[in-house]
């Protein structure tokens, strides 16, 4: 599958009618797809398991069907989120460091391998992370931690303190930051 068509198929995931979700949608349509050259890798073994789950997305097959270079995410370098980063898997589709150039949206996919967790973090960007395969737990501000699983959706205000952990299986998610997408107030305090 190319980035166009892997574009095409991710926009129908983003189908609420929300402000975030239609700037998603008009992103990835309208993307000069075009994208750079990169090496591909694989996806750990768990991660596979849950899209090939019989509740998985859709998308989960063509995303495992497309070449991409899955690495951990490299959002800040400091030394605790760098360390928790190990267990994640990442693609930036659209954006700033995307394979595809924008600096309207950060688009990607990313997923987290079993009994592992991403701690408190905030940034200007509004973000929202639609579930595509497995279960995450999401803890938004203060409120206590709440399961999710594939097609729900947990949406973080600009500069909402926001987790996600996971117990016994991996999850797979695909997320857009919009508004001030830079990472320069990026604040990770795991």
């Amino acid at each position: 599958m190319s980035i166009r068509d892997l574009f095409k198929a991710l926009a129908d995931v983003y189908c609420a009618d929300t402000p975030i979700e239609r700037a998603a949608r008009a992103a990835l349509l309208f993307s000069d797809a075009q994208s750079i050259a990169f090496t591909s890798t694989a996806l750990r073994a768990p991660f596979l398991e849950v899209m090939t789950a019989s509740n998985a997305h859709p998308i989960c097959s063509q995303l495992m069907g497309t070449p991409l270079p899955w690495a951990p995410p490299s959002t800040t370098s400091s030394e605790k989120y760098i360390k928790d980063s190990l267990p994640k898997a990442h693609v930036e589709l659209l954006g700033p460091n995307g394979l595809v150039k924008s600096d309207r949206v950060r688009l990607g996919i990313y997923g987290m391998m079993p009994d592992s967790e991403y701690g408190m973090r905030t940034h200007p960007a509004e973000e929202i992370y639609i579930m595509l395969a497995g279960q995450a737990d999401w803890a938004l501000g203060n409120k206590p931690y709440t399961d999710h699983g594939p097609g729900d959706r947990s949406h973080h205000p600009s500069m909402m303190p926001h987790a996600n952990r996971t117990h016994t299986s991996a999850f797979m998610s695909t997320y857009v930051w919009t508004g001030d997408i830079s990472t320069n107030n990026y604040v990770y305090s795991g």
